[in-house]
């Protein structure tokens, strides 16, 4: 499975969006919310955090980190997950 978005420009008119009052919003095609549809209404847990991430500020050397950046996006999950293979096989 790919990390990589399915398309970089987004066809919404961001711009116009912002400027909408909460008037300007066409309802027409949703469904009414009663106190019924609330009432029984299930409340799930989202899915549970993996593992906290903890920001950090961490020397590399420079042309060490031009080629990580080079590789594309997600060059941090890369480092991430060098170093998690390196720490179980010396743990």
């Amino acid at each position: 499975m790919s990390n990589k978005p399915t398309s970089s420009n987004s066809q919404t008119n961001w711009e116009r969006l912002d400027a909408m009052n909460d008037e300007d919003i066409d309802l027409s095609d949703c469904p009414e919310i009663t106190p019924e549809m609330f009432a029984q209404a299930i409340v799930r847990r989202g899915l549970p955090l993996t593992k906290a991430k903890a920001q950090v500020t961490l020397r590399i050397d420079r042309d060490v980190l031009e080629w990580f950046k080079s590789q594309g996006r997600g060059y941090q999950t890369q480092i991430n997950q060098l170093l998690r293979a390196y720490m179980e096989a010396h743990h």
